[in-house]
């Protein structure tokens, strides 16, 4: 369920309010080109800010834009363990397939309050699968290796999105968790190299902007090609670019660039791109052929 190129979908927004149109594009135009899921409520799609009423509106229209068997992953996590109990029965209840939890950030829980956070959220909601997210660049705290090891074994905790984008921390995990235990990448820089690795795919920024090629990549990197590592070269600048400034801050504009959203529009504490950088993406996308 969580293999694959996942998009991390961005919330589009016009004058304050979800701007239902761009985001139905943006859906559309993802199938099109063979992405294997979505992530609704993910950190790119600003959720911080996002209201309750926002996130059921989002999850339930793209719900409706997709095909019936096509995985919705829906973002629950938070800093507070009630929060996000409540926040994955209601993943459940609105019919996610499964729930992207995302380490607690600000409080720097210590590895053992890790543990216990994540199996009290996996065993209250028995039936729904979970998918930890590590991404320590946001949380300041990094789940070690072990506490994956350990979190592995909970019935419902099916994976991990791991984020560090530290290939040590990667192979421990891969070496030591059960097989049908999914390790998938976050980090678009070395998710080429995390999936030669054993990586089963990315939840992925880039993946709005090159969706087609980003997958074929994957299958070869899959079938442990290594050759794969050199061609994804080709998108070393798209990817420096699109993290120059916090995401989903230049990948908004890279759609914007392209016509998939009418604006390129974020909610404070976020602004928008810079003129600088904005035609510096827009110069690489036009190389790329994507403009």
């Amino acid at each position: 369920m969580f293999e694959g190129i996942f998009t991390a979908l961005v919330t589009p927004f016009e004058n304050k309010k979800i701007d239902l149109y761009s985001l139905q594009k943006l859906v559309e135009w993802q199938l099109e080109n063979g992405v294997d899921g979505f992530v609704v409520n993910g950190t790119t799609a600003e959720s911080p800010t996002l209201t309750e009423k926002e996130v059921f509106s989002l999850f339930e229209n793209v719900k409706k834009w997709v095909p019936k068997e096509f995985p919705l992953l829906l973002g629950t996590g938070s800093n507070c363990t009630e929060t996000t109990i409540n926040n994955t029965k209601r993943a459940r209840d609105m019919g996610a397939d499964g729930a992207l939890v995302v380490v607690p950030y600000y409080n720097k829980p210590p590895q053992s309050g890790l543990i216990e956070h994540f199996k009290v959220v996996a065993n209250s909601v028995s039936e729904l699968p979970i998918l930890l997210y590590n991404v320590p660049g946001r949380t300041v705290i990094s789940m070690e290796a072990a506490t994956v090891i350990k979190l592995s074994v909970v019935v419902n905790i099916k994976g991990i999105k791991e984020a560090s984008g530290k290939m040590e921390l990667a192979k421990e995990i891969l070496k030591a968790v059960p097989k049908d235990f999914i390790v998938t990448s976050g980090d678009d820089s070395s998710c080429m190299e995390l999936m030669t690795l054993g990586g089963k795919g990315v939840i992925s920024v880039i993946s709005h902007v090159i969706p087609k090629p980003l997958k074929t990549l994957s299958l070869s990197a899959r079938e442990k090609d290594h050759n794969t590592l050199e061609e994804y070269k080709k998108y070393d600048e798209l990817n420096r670019l699109l993290g120059c400034e916090a995401n989903p801050i230049p990948v908004k504009s890279a759609l914007y660039h392209m016509g998939i959203l009418k604006s390129p529009e974020l909610r404070l504490p976020l602004v928008s791109m810079t003129s600088e950088n904005s035609q510096l993406l827009k110069k690489c996308l036009s190389s790329l052929g994507v403009i």
